[in-house]
C-alpha cells in the first residue's frame, strides 16, 4: 500500500466529523491506553481534550525526560537563497513577489559559516527557495562540502528532490531532511500552490519515502499550520508517520510545528491557531509517541518557546535569520518570513539552563552519518 491509498483510508470529512464527535470519556481512555495509535492522537487533539491539558502537560514531560532526559538541542538555519520558481500564496519567496533575489556565492556561504561558529553553533539547517535551475543538487553537494569543517550536523530543507539525489547527499554528509507537505487537503492544495513544481501534490507526498530509501538518518514532518483546520491537517501528519516508521523503521523523526508568520505578499490566514492549542497539539505528539523528536522554531514568541522548554520540546532554534546573507553578508535581504523571538544564542542558553534543562550544541557528528 502507497502512502496516498494509507492516507485515503479515512477522508478528509470523516476525520472531521470524528474529531468533532470525541468525548472527555474517549480523552481519558487514550490516556490510560499503553499503547496509542493514531486514533488516541485524534482524541488527545480534539476540542474534549482541551479539558485535560493540564493532565497532558505533566504526562508529555514525563515521556519527554524519561526518552531525551533534561536536554535541548540547538541549531542555526542559513540561508543560501530565496530564488524560487514556485508561487505559494504564504511565502515571501514566492516567485509572484517582486523582490531582490539572492544566492549565497562560495566567499558568502564561509562568511556566514564563520558568524554562526563564532555564535557556537554546530548544528546548522541549510534552507533555500525552491529553484531547481539556481539551487540544484550541485550547488548543495558543493555547499556541504563547504561548510563540513565549520560544523558537526548538517540538515536541509530544500525543495523534493529525487531518490537519486538524496543518495549524493547522504554520501556527502547530510544528517536529515525536513519536508512539509503544507496541507494534506487535496482539493486546496492547489490554490495555495498555483504554480511551479511544488504544485505537484503527490510528488510533494512521496518526498519522504524517497529520503527513507536513500538512507538518510533523520526525516522531519509537519504541516503548515493555519492552512487548513490545524486538527485535521496534524491528525493526517500523524498518519504519515505511522506509515514512514512502519516502513522506514530504522529511520529517526521530527516534528516540527511551522505557524504561519507575516511575509512579503501574504495574505492573512482564515485558520488562526491559539497558543493553548499549538501546546495540546505537542503534547498530544509526545504522548502517541515519546521516541518522536520535537522542533520549535523562531517562529513562536519569546514566552510560548520559555513554556514550551519542559513540556515536549527536544530541539529549538535560535538567533534566527530566515534571509540568504541575515547573520553577515546581506542583514537587509528580503526575510522568507518574519521571526518572533529575537533573542541572541547566549540568551536562549541561559534561559534553558535557568529552567533545569543543559543547552546540546553538539550531539551528533557528520563523520557518523558520512559514507567518506
Amino acid at each position: 500500500m502507497d502512502i496516498k491509498t494509507y492516507l485515503n483510508q479515512i477522508s478528509w470529512s470523516e476525520v472531521q466529523e470524528k474529531i468533532k464527535n470525541c468525548t472527555a470519556f474517549d480523552v481519558e481512555v487514550s490516556l490510560k491506553r499503553t499503547k496509542k495509535n493514531t486514533y488516541d492522537f485524534l482524541n488527545l487533539i480534539s476540542p474534549a481534550a482541551e479539558n485535560f491539558l493540564e493532565e497532558m502537560a505533566t504526562l508529555s514531560q514525563k515521556l519527554t525526560q524519561q526518552r531525551f532526559g533534561k536536554t535541548i538541542q540547538l541549531f542555526a538555519p542559513m540561508y543560501l537563497s530565496n530564488e524560487c520558481q514556485n508561487i505559494c500564496t504564504y511565502c515571501g519567496f514566492s516567485m509572484d513577489n517582486k523582490i531582490k533575489r539572492k544566492t549565497l556565492s562560495n566567499t558568502e556561504i564561509i562568511i556566514e559559516a564563520m558568524t554562526l561558529k563564532d555564535m557556537g553553533v554546530n548544528h546548522i539547517l541549510l534552507v533555500s527557495g525552491e529553484a531547481n535551475k539556481i539551487v540544484d543538487t550541485p550547488y548543495f553537494l558543493n555547499a556541504i562540502q563547504l561548510l563540513k569543517p565549520y560544523f558537526a550536523n548538517i540538515s536541509i530543507e530544500v525543495q523534493p528532490l529525487s531518490e537519486e539525489d538524496y543518495r549524493l547527499l547522504h554520501i556527502a554528509g547530510v544528517h536529515s531532511v525536513l519536508v512539509y507537505q503544507e496541507t494534506y487537503h487535496e482539493e486546496v492544495y492547489k490554490s495555495y500552490h498555483p504554480k511551479g513544481k511544488k504544485s505537484n501534490f503527490n510528488y510533494r507526498l512521496d518526498t519522504p519515502e524517497r529520503i527513507g530509501n536513500a538512507g538518510i538518518h533523520k526525516i522531519g514532518m509537519g504541516v503548515l499550520l493555519g492552512l487548513e483546520d490545524w486538527r485535521i491537517d496534524s491528525f493526517y501528519n500523524a498518519m504519515h508517520l505511522e506509515y514512514m516508521h512502519r516502513t522506514y523503521w530504522q529511520t529517526k523523526y521530527s516534528v516540527s510545528f511551522p505557524r504561519l508568520r507575516p511575509a512579503e505578499g501574504f495574505v492573512e490566514s482564515n485558520f488562526i491557531m491559539e497558543d493553548k492549542h499549538l501546546l495540546q497539539l505537542i503534547c498530544a505528539y509526545r504522548i502517541w509517541n515519546p521516541d518522536l523528536e520535537i522542533s520549535i522554531s523562531t517562529r513562536e514568541n519569546e514566552n510560548f518557546r520559555n513554556h514550551i522548554i519542559g513540556l515536549g520540546a527536544t530541539t529549538m532554534s535560535a538567533a534566527s535569520k530566515t534571509n540568504p546573507g541575515g547573520y553577515a553578508v546581506d542583514p537587509q535581504s528580503l526575510e522568507q518570513f518574519e521571526i518572533s523571538d529575537e533573542r541572541s544564542m547566549d540568551e536562549i542558553k541561559k534561559r534553558i539552563i535557568s529552567h533545569g534543562y543543559d543547552p546540546i550544541m553538539k550531539d551528533w557528528d557528520i563523520c557518523f552519518s558520512s559514507t567518506q
